[in-house]
């Protein structure tokens, strides 16, 4: 792929910029990879885990020790991760089931989760579909203020009036398809100390989805009771092709495990089916992986940004997840974005993303990514609604070199297609 002399000076200018940024994430992923290499070492990770197990997987050594390793690298107690899990909107309505009972009440205080969450707690859908209002499970929302802080004064107030009958404080830590900035392992940390100081027995779940390793901890290590994520996402490193994870206090896993499968076997059960190899590898992987993704953002930030467009992050920020945003302003700047991060893809290079009407989403959906797993968002992709201001919402990048070309295939591409000849 030839890039013109302007998108790769652009490039040459960004990376002698960000020297200092490629350095402390480096430093970051040195630190989070002697974390998963202690818990290896502590817990005398041997080629017999890796084995295959089927039917119940009754004393399989290998499923139960990754799931201590997972509590130790998450700063938890507990944890569950699975192959069987098919999504991060899987693992996260199985803790939302888990914990939740009829006439409770889930708070979500930092605005509307994702998208796809909102059949499951019953804010969109059809009633009768078995989401979280059907069960009896209320909603309450208060979103962030503007410069994405949390509004303490309307949280204290909530809790204040509901009591006890707010079980669960939810916390969607990345922006998701919000116009804001991502939460900070602190933020969370400040959050859980103050709705704690009120209500000590609340639940604070943390869906934790793109930050993975971005930073030294994770929010079970400033008190969350779970944080939740997917495995082909940050946590699985590129090398798993499936699969979930929740991480927490013991009775919270406790109680998702029941969800998991059912009430009185839990965690006990679940053949691996050979999948525990990905898992352990892909976690051996993700610090580094994920901090290839991160240079790639600031990549994109800086290159964007000298384009004339608004980005958040901006390219000298620091980051607390690996998604950064593009405001294209139009259907036909978002389509070529997508457009250029497919071509740039080392799969299906060849295929121009189309929007459509997506499941689970309100929007018509344009989604770029030719990835080796379907849907790993770790690896380059990028998708966005197509709705005004009509923002690229990107991230991943399994090396900085792939992440690199797609990002400056993205570029030429919207260059090309803002030029006067192509208007």
């Amino acid at each position: 792929m030839i890039f013109s002399e302007k998108i790769a000076r652009l490039a040459t200018e960004a990376e002698g910029k960000l020297a200092q940024r490629f350095s402390e994430i480096d430093r970051v992923s040195f630190a989070n990879t002697q974390k998963v290499m202690d818990s290896f070492r502590e817990h005398r990770v041997s080629e017999g885990m890796f084995q295959s197990t089927s039917g119940y997987g009754y004393d399989d050594r290998g499923r139960d020790v990754l799931d201590e390793i997972f509590a130790d690298v998450m700063g938890a107690e507990s944890a569950i991760v699975r192959h069987s899990i098919v999504s991060g909107t899987h693992a996260l309505s199985i803790g939302l089931y888990g914990i939740l009972r009829p006439g409770d009440v889930l708070y979500s205080v930092a605005g509307k989760p994702y998208d796809t969450l909102e059949e499951v707690i019953g804010i969109a859908g059809e009633a009768g579909n078995g989401s979280l209002r059907d069960f009896g499970v209320d909603y309450l929302q208060t979103d962030l203020n503007e410069d994405g802080s949390f509004r303490f004064d309307e949280i204290k107030a909530t809790m204040e009036q509901h009591g006890t009958r707010i079980k669960m404080v939810f916390v969607q830590r990345s922006k998701g398809y919000l116009a804001r900035k991502t939460l900070s392992v602190d933020a969370i940390g400040e959050l859980v100390r103050f709705v704690k100081a009120i209500h000590p027995e609340v639940y604070v779940v943390v869906d934790n989805c793109y930050g993975e390793f971005v930073e030294e901890r994770e929010p079970c290590a400033v008190g969350a009771d779970l944080c939740i994520g997917s495995l082909i996402k940050n946590p699985g490193g590129g090398m798993a092709e499936t699969g979930g994870y929740l991480a927490g206090t013991r009775r919270a896993v406790e109680l998702a495990s029941y969800r998991l499968t059912s009430v009185g076997v839990g965690a006990e059960v679940g053949a691996t089916m050979g999948q525990n190899k990905p898992m352990y590898k892909g976690l051996f992987y993700a610090p580094h992986t994920t901090a290839q993704a991160l240079k790639t953002a600031h990549l994109a930030a800086y290159v964007f940004e000298a384009l004339g467009y608004a980005v958040e992050p901006r390219w000298d920020e620091p980051r607390h997840d690996i998604i950064q945003t593009v405001i294209t302003g139009s259907e036909g700047g978002l389509c070529a974005f997508c457009r250029g991060i497919q071509m740039g893809s080392p799969v299906d290079s060849f295929v121009t993303p189309e929007p459509w009407a997506m499941p689970g989403y309100s929007d018509r959906v344009i989604m770029a990514a030719g990835a080796f797993t379907q849907g790993s968002s770790i690896e380059l992709s990028a998708d966005g609604p197509l709705k005004e201001p009509y923002i690229a919402y990107f991230q991943g990048g399994l090396t900085y070199e792939s992440g690199k070309i797609g990002i400056l295939a993205a570029a030429q591409s919207m260059d090309e297609a803002a030029s006067p000849n192509n208007r």
